[in-house]
């Protein structure tokens, strides 16, 4: 089970950590939600928990819940630009759809 990092995501979550003075790693997780069933959700770490796998990758420390693992396993978190749009964006091997917005998917 893994779960990666592109150079341009680990540096963005680099630079949050940074400035934000204090964290162990980003929360990457998924919850029931929008059209097509699951939603990602990001979040900063603090604190661990028993339940949690971390995966370390280019520095940076990526916490997934026991739950959630299932799903995510593979996945590469990127950190694109789009003309004046930017985000993560989620490459996960386990999706079999996706909604038109791609907030959403379905497993």
């Amino acid at each position: 089970m893994a779960i990666t990092m592109s150079d341009s995501a680990a540096q963005r979550v680099q630079t949050f950590l940074t400035n934000r003075g204090k964290g162990v790693g980003l929360r990457l997780g998924v919850r029931t939600s929008g059209c097509s069933g699951m939603a990602y959700v990001l979040e900063f770490v603090d604190e661990l928990f028993d339940e949690d796998t971390v995966f370390e990758d280019k520095g940076v420390k990526v916490i997934v819940d026991a739950k959630s693992l299932v799903y995510l396993d593979g996945t590469e978190l990127d950190f694109v630009k789009e003309g004046l749009n930017e985000g993560f964006k989620f490459n996960n091997p386990n999706i079999s759809s996706e909604c038109g917005c791609g907030e959403s998917f379905n497993v």
